[in-house]
This record gives C-alpha cells, structure tokens and sequence, in this order.
C-alpha cells in the first residue's frame, strides 16, 4: 500500500550515470554494515519516482532519499551508492531477495510492512490530495466526497491512496490502477477520470505547468473512523538491524541540526512535513 511510481525499469544506474547490471547474488550474512563498510557500496531500491528517487534530465542519480542515503552512508564510511530501479510494487520482495540493501524511495511505513521489513524513524510525514482539473468541479476534498459524488477515480499502482479510498466506501473494481502520476495527470487532464489520488507532494509537482488541472488542498484519510498521517522511511532487511540503527542515529542528528530539512526542503518538502513521529508508532 502506497503512492506513486514512473518507472525508469530495471537497469542499476551507477552514481558516475554509468549502467550496471542489478545484481541478485547473494549476500553474505554477517553485519551488514561492516560487510558495507568493506565493499564501500550499498545499492538503493528505488521506484523511479519524483520527487522521492529517479534520474533527472540530465541522467544524474537524485531525489529527497538518494540524496540523504548519500549523506548517511557517507558519513557510516560507505562512500558509494548504486541505485537499483524497480516498480514500486517490488521493491519489498527486491530487497528481500537480495536484489539491493535498502530501500531508498520514501516508502510508506505501515503496520502490513512492518512484518516484512525494519523501517528508519521516517524522515517526512504526509498527507494526501487529489489532482482535479482547474475549479474542482465536483468539489472533492475527501474520499468521502469521491464517494458521494460518484466520482471516477484513479491512483498508482501500489499508492496506499487506494486503499484508503476503498476504505471510505469507494468500490474497489471501480477504482483505477495507473502506472505513475503522470499517467493520472495525463488520465485527469483527458476526462478519463475525474481525480487522482496522490500524497500532497506528488499532486503538488505533478500540476506544476499543467493549465487545465491543480492540486487539492491536502488532507488526512480516514480510516477505521482514525485520521491517518502517514510517514516515509528507509526499509531494510529484518536481519540487518545493525545497519538500520546506524542509520537511525544519523538520521537523527540530520534532523537536529537542520541538514535533513536543508535536503528535503530542495525536493519540494515544507516544514509541516517534516516529523517527530517513529517507526515504532507507525507501526502499531
């Protein structure tokens, strides 16, 4: 359950914009970062998804989680990272058969995931919006309000966006499933559909020169009669918990001293979305 995707394939991209192949070898057991440490690489799942981790136009590796692997790694003594991509939807079972280290795309933690794979406390919190073409005809603010108006809605494959709409009473074989959000601004700004369903910072690039549409005022789902704020973290192997601690040390002191706002304000993040929340609570 999640969000997003805009897919780059399979193809590791190397930091120097160099192609590698996506390595399945298996990983030696052991601690993982001093194994890390040792080949002075870890690779990063990613989703190919902007703002979160994708190559830009000019082939360079980035987004707000490459970005702070890059800064935490470096510091735990692994001076290079190896992007791995992959649709969103693989990134749990890449992981854990070994296709990469980590997790690095901003991935939603919940309680589901949370059975599969260790979180870092997240490094955002988020709520989500919707993309409507200009005016918001309908006058949708909610998935309540989808559901009442008998609107035609659509997400991305793997978006927990989904599932907080089925949850709101919206009819699961009517929802569609597109591959990433510019499919939905493409499937909003034809008519195919009348929203998409999004986290507030996906909506918010996404319309960024688009004319015809805009993004909703973000706000927080419902669920089981709960509001729901969600949180994106870094997802490691269950075994790995060395390295995840590590992790979560420096991705505290980033916070303290302002750095981890520094890099994620550069990816469209504002300050109300940055958190204080853990993986421990967000995985209850």
């Amino acid at each position: 359950m999640r969000r997003r995707s805009l897919l780059l394939g399979t193809a590791a991209l190397g930091v120097s914009g160099g192609l590698g192949a996506a390595g399945c070898a298996r990983v030696p057991t052991g601690n993982a970062l001093e194994r890390l440490k040792a080949q002075g690489t870890v690779r990063l799942g990613i989703a190919g998804e902007v703002p979160y981790g994708y190559v830009d136009e000019q082939g360079a590796f980035t987004g707000e989680a490459p970005e702070l692997a890059k800064a935490v790694f470096g510091r735990l003594g692994i001076p290079g990272v190896q992007p791995v991509a992959t649709d969103f939807g693989s990134l749990i079972p890449g992981l854990n058969s070994q296709q990469f280290d980590v997790v690095s795309a901003g991935m939603y933690i919940t309680k589901e995931r949370c059975r599969q794979v260790l979180f870092s406390d997240p490094e955002y919190q988020m709520l989500d919006s919707f993309v409507v073409r200009k005016g918001n005809p309908l006058g949708l603010r909610s998935y309540e309000d989808v559901v009442r108006r008998r609107a035609r809605l659509a997400t991305g494959a793997g978006y927990a966006q989904g599932a907080y709409a089925v949850a709101a009473g919206y009819p699961e074989k009517s929802l569609v499933i597109l591959q990433d959000q510019v499919a939905g601004l493409n499937a909003v700004e034809s008519g195919r559909v009348d929203a998409f369903a999004a986290t507030a910072l996906t909506a918010r690039q996404v319309v960024r020169g688009s004319g015809r549409t805009q993004a909703t005022e973000a706000f927080a789902a419902v669920v089981d009669g709960r509001r729901r704020v969600d949180g994106g973290g870094f997802a490691f192997r269950r075994t790995d918990t060395d390295l995840r601690d590590a992790f979560n040390a420096e991705i505290h002191r980033m916070k303290k001293s302002g750095e981890l706002f520094r890099i994620m304000s550069r990816f469209g993040f504002t300050r109300d979305e940055m958190t204080t929340l853990t993986a421990e609570e967000l995985c209850r």
